[in-house]
């Protein structure tokens, strides 16, 4: 047989080969892929146990199949909220989110909507803690608000909306602690102005928080801030009269002995590694 013969031959041979291959490898891959048509229920008891074992994101894969598969029913109302809380255990906020807002356009009356906004308030709470806050332990209130608002809001329709339910005292205590965040946000950008002498934007940060955070644990400090910005602005009749005001509630403020705020050095500001100190810092 010449050469010009077997070449036709080892071609065929080759792509024949080849062929069987790519059959075997597309066999093997649809082995290995789950049937289609599986009971809801047995989905519904993977995607749960995969959560028992904190597979979030296999749990969230498992539900969402479910959801696509069967559209309707009571499991797809609860895999549907299994997926939100899969996702905000994962750390997918963003795909939680948007998880929780299609539940609640699809079934605006739920019996579960309470803890959809709940959970919905949970995973705005943590949408900016990010790995530098986490290991760092950074002030939430100095970074931007706009999450921690929603998750205030979030948390607000849960105890005005559904004030029986099992969610609403938790989400009033949340509601506070979240407070304290807005009036600590409120008091440092206060007290930038204050470095930058521009006292009329302080006394506004500091009236702001008094009048939105009465029970704030920052309220000395919000009159103090008064009166510093006052004196600034040269009205010592507004200064003299918050200077009163703060020795009345906090006879103790380092403010009254001339030892508040106390800025950070520049040394500490330069240092990445040091922890993040504010004039709210100094102990009193």
């Amino acid at each position: 047989m010449t050469q010009r013969t077997t070449f036709p031959l080892r071609l065929a041979a080759l792509a024949l080969t080849v062929l069987v291959a790519t059959s075997g490898c597309a066999m093997f891959k649809k082995d290995k892929e789950q049937p289609e048509n599986v009971p809801v229920e047995t989905l519904y008891e993977e995607g749960h146990e995969a959560m028992t074992r904190g597979n979030w994101s296999g749990a969230a894969t498992t539900f969402r199949r479910l959801v696509a598969q069967y559209p309707y029913g009571p499991y797809t109302e609860q895999a549907l909220i299994e997926t939100a809380y899969a996702q905000y255990k994962a750390g997918r906020h963003e795909e939680a989110i948007s998880s929780i807002d299609r539940f609640l356009r699809t079934y605006p009356t739920h019996r579960h909507a309470a803890y959809m906004y709940y959970l919905r308030g949970l995973v705005n709470s943590s949408r900016d803690t990010v790995f530098l806050q986490r290991v760092w332990s950074l002030d939430p209130s100095r970074r931007d608000m706009a999450t921690h608002r929603q998750a205030y809001n979030d948390f607000d329709i849960v105890t005005e909306r559904y004030p029986n339910s099992r969610y609403a005292a938790d989400a009033a205590e949340r509601k506070q602690q979240l407070g304290e965040v807005f009036a600590r946000h409120e008091i440092e950008t206060g007290l930038y102005y204050l470095r930058r002498t521009a006292y009329v934007a302080a006394t506004e940060r500091a009236n702001f928080l008094l009048e939105s955070y009465p029970q704030s644990q920052y309220n000395d400090d919000a009159v103090a801030l008064l009166a510093a910005a006052y004196t600034g602005l040269g009205n010592a009749a507004l200064a003299a009269s918050a200077r009163q005001q703060l020795q009345e509630l906090n006879p103790s403020h380092p403010y009254l002995v001339g030892e508040w705020p106390q800025y950070p050095g520049n040394w500490r500001k330069l240092n990445p590694l040091g922890s993040e100190k504010t004039a709210l810092d100094l102990e009193y």
